[in-house]
């Protein structure tokens, strides 16, 4: 599967990676018996890729924006709970996947703009 991804666009790569990532890191909050945290990591990660997955066949350019909206607001959420991981004490750090959430984020919100700007000009 992530052979098949690389052969796709970067953000949905990306994406996919990260997930992983949240996934290894949320396997560790769970030993910490962090779970709510852990689930909801999880679940704004996994949200992430599968709405620019989902993208990828929108019906219309507005489905399309919709779609990468909510994947953005999701990588923004998901930036939230690792600003907290990195602030709680005896939580392990990751500014690693903070930093690939931002690129997924700043990579999310251009594409949105130019989806937008196109919208208009067409």
């Amino acid at each position: 599967m992530q052979t098949e991804l690389k052969n796709k666009n970067i953000v949905l790569q990306l994406s996919f990676e990260l997930a992983i990532d949240v996934i290894q890191y949320c396997a560790l909050l769970d030993e910490l018996k962090k779970w709510s945290l852990s689930n909801q990591m999880m679940r704004a990660a996994l949200s992430i890729g599968a709405n620019i997955k989902e993208a990828q066949n929108a019906e219309s350019k507005n489905d399309f924006i919709h779609k990468m909206k909510i994947a953005a607001k999701e990588a923004d959420e998901l930036e939230y709970y690792f600003e907290i991981c990195n602030a709680v004490t005896g939580l392990p750090t990751i500014n690693d996947l903070l930093l690939k959430t931002q690129t997924v984020c700043k990579i999310l919100n251009k594409i949105i703009g130019t989806s937008k700007a196109n919208q208009i000009t067409s």
